[in-house]
């Protein structure tokens, strides 16, 4: 996941391969509280492991479920009968599938319960279900403002289970399949529940209606407006469950196959025989012109007609998804309207004025409405380089990364990546997995400079604070004499060609401040004084620096990279977007590497390390292939006086300076 503060996107040129998606939010987040509400042990396989889901697992812990997760599963031993503990404080974060089921379960058992969340939790729309869980009998107060969270949770009166309970079903689905959920467990009798007014994303009452299904309660419904409870339901376990992928996930991925892909992106853990409703978002993308195919858990969408076609939907089946349609707009031959999708006011955000908002940075026409968005796409030329602000909603954070299809060529910048943690942490990572486009349009940042001049320490903490990737030139070189070494090899001419083979396939992975050689952590065995001297003994072999080139390369990937080294800015990254040269005094390195080799147990002089250096400079300098130089168009920073922090900030100024849609990025 990229916990960075904004993530940039170079213009994508098409899609392909596949993906597995995690488990469902819906499904994921139902499951495990019917689990909890039932007796014995329930193995849940392919749950998502996401916020939502960790704030569920979370409470319940603290409700007294036993929680005990192993390689892809998660065991529930439910509380059942006994019920839960009596007392409890639950942080619930952003998620809506754990505080609406949640309240109304607590509410009908009874306890001393206080149920919170983030701000924006505490800004959704609760009062219709706490009007119908007073209509019971519960007692519910609210701890802010009247209508939305905080709330406690008291011991409920005897329950009023006589007359049909009425909530509202034009706000959110969310409502009802919390009384769905938590009506069980009082149904002494038939319990009959009343949806007043048109009920919106039915299909999630519907993946309510199946689970429920699997845990024992078969649930009678006349249409969409009552639903009736047997009198006598309890729910059993089902042993084991296992989670579906999340079509809403799923629809990033269908999108860019219609959008970019001859060849098909094909879409793991979900099929057209899903219970989700969002799988009917697939039904939009083939009338958008997208090619569909599917098979046993899995689904593949190509790209048919170009550009998209325009459409005109009415979106309550798709609720979620349909912010996905949102930005394929985009690509349409014409307006595309979107219609009662009013429920995303009330979602983790009010998601219509926010893609109104986002879709116009990038140079679309849009129409806001109580319940509709009209998006009329930019014609080529008047697509802009944009920072998408994503509201801490990680669906806003995902359709928008579709937007680095775009025929301009322009960038995207989504702002708080992390967001996406909500659903789908490794959002970003697939993605990367199957976009294509030119290596040379993935950013590279280069910072070369002389031996301890601290450019390892500036590139990787550069790298850090962008979300790159990190390349340490000079460890490959360290690392290919040590490796040389271990097989025998003198690093001298005579098994240059010997060394250079070995060199090609070095299986190096950078890692969290480590370096591995095919597994093996190898990064103090590099960092020492001698490593450095071999390392620049090899280096001087023509056909080991050639031999690196490749590799060097290789590392060049989505979403960028920062290499440091002595020749990255002029041999192996010269297209490069930003060079920087990095320099220090003689005297001041030394005394660096003083400190770090006193730390280490070692004693040299600090004029015996000045002396080495300065004729380390020199051989660099002067050396045939390769000599250590400033590319022409590099920045120099001296940082002799400078902190790390110091010098970070300023290869990020340069940086920032650099790309096209800073100003627009900020809010």
């Amino acid at each position: 996941m990229f916990a960075t503060e904004f993530l940039d996107l170079p213009a994508f040129d098409a899609a392909a391969g596949q993906v597995r998606l995690p488990g469902s939010k819906s499904i994921s987040n139902r499951v495990l509280l019917l689990a909890a509400l039932s007796e014995g042990d329930t193995v849940v396989h392919d749950l998502l492991d996401s916020d939502d889901t960790r704030v569920m697992l979370d409470a319940l812990r603290a409700l007294g479920c036993g929680v005990q997760s192993r390689a892809g599963s998660v065991t529930i031993t439910g509380f059942g009968a006994r019920g839960p503990a009596a007392q409890a404080r639950l942080f619930l974060g952003n998620a809506g599938t754990a505080m609406r089921p949640l309240a109304a379960a607590l509410a009908v058992l009874g306890g001393d319960y206080e149920l919170s969340g983030v701000p924006r939790m505490h800004e959704r729309p609760i009062g219709d279900l706490v009007d119908a869980l007073r209509q019971l009998g519960c007692s519910v107060d609210y701890l802010g403002h009247d209508g939305y969270p905080p709330l406690r949770i008291g011991r409920a009166a005897a329950l009023k289970l006589d007359a049909a309970i009425r909530v509202r079903g034009d706000v959110s689905s969310q409502f009802l399949t919390a009384l769905l959920l938590a009506l069980p467990l009082v149904a002494r009798q038939d319990v009959v529940i009343e949806v007043a007014g048109e009920l919106i994303s039915k299909p999630y009452v519907e993946i309510t209606l199946n689970l429920l299904a699997r845990f024992g309660v078969q649930v009678r419904r006349d249409g969409w407006q009552r639903f009736t409870i047997p009198a006598g339901s309890r729910y059993t376990t089902p042993g084991e469950i296992h989670v579906e992928a999340d079509a809403s996930s799923a629809s990033y991925f269908a999108a860019a196959g219609a959008i970019a892909s001859p060849q098909g992106v094909r879409i793991l853990g979900v099929g057209l025989d899903s219970i989700q409703g969002d799988i009917r978002f697939l039904d939009a993308v083939q009338a958008m012109g997208g090619k569909v195919a599917s098979g046993p858990n899995w689904i593949e969408v190509s790209r048919g007609a170009w550009p998209l076609k325009a459409l005109d939907l009415d979106c309550n089946h798709i609720p979620d998804a349909a912010m996905t349609l949102a930005v394929m707009a985009l690509y349409a031959d014409g307006t595309t309207t979107l219609r009662n999708i009013a429920s995303w006011r009330v979602k983790e955000t009010d998601r219509l004025t926010a893609m109104a908002v986002e879709l116009r940075k990038l140079g679309a026409d849009v129409e806001e409405g109580a319940d509709f968005l009209r998006v009329t796409p930019p014609a080529q030329s008047e697509w802009r380089p944009a920072g998408i602000h994503t509201y801490d909603d990680h669906r806003v954070a995902m359709c928008f990364s579709l937007a680095a299809f775009n025929p301009a060529g322009v960038s995207v910048r989504i702002e708080d990546p992390k967001c996406v943690a909500k659903t789908f942490p490794d959002y970003f990572e697939a993605l990367f997995d199957v976009v294509q486009l030119p290596a040379s349009r993935v950013p590279v940042i280069c910072i070369d400079g002389p031996t301890a001049s601290g450019k390892g320490t500036l590139a990787s903490e550069t790298a850090r604070r962008l979300g790159y990737a990190y390349l340490d030139s000079g460890a490959l070189y360290r690392i290919t004499a040590l490796a040389a070494l271990r097989a025998g090899h003198a690093l001298d001419e005579a098994h240059e060609q010997r060394i250079a083979a070995m060199a090609e396939r070095l299986p190096v992975v950078f890692q969290a401040g480590r370096v591995l050689l095919g597994g093996d952590d190898v990064t103090d065995a590099i960092r020492t004084e001698e490593a450095g001297m071999n390392a620049s003994r090899v280096s001087a072999l023509p056909a080991v620096r050639a031999a690196l080139v490749s590799l060097q390369q290789s590392f060049r990937r989505l979403p960028g990279l920062v290499a440091d080294g002595r020749d990255m800015g002029t041999v192996i990254f010269p297209d490069a977007q930003l060079k920087v040269f990095l320099t220090a005094s003689a005297a001041k390195r030394a005394e660096r590497r003083h400190k770090q080799l006193i730390s280490k147990g070692f004693a040299p002089t600090i004029d015996t390390l000045r002396a080495d250096l300065e004729a380390r400079d020199a051989r660099d300098s002067q050396r045939a292939v390769a000599p250590l130089k400033p590319a022409q168009d590099a920045l120099l920073l001296d940082n002799s006086e400078q902190s790390v922090e110091d010098s970070v900030a300023q290869v990020l100024r340069w940086w920032e300076a650099r790309q096209p849609f800073a100003a627009s990025g900020k809010q």
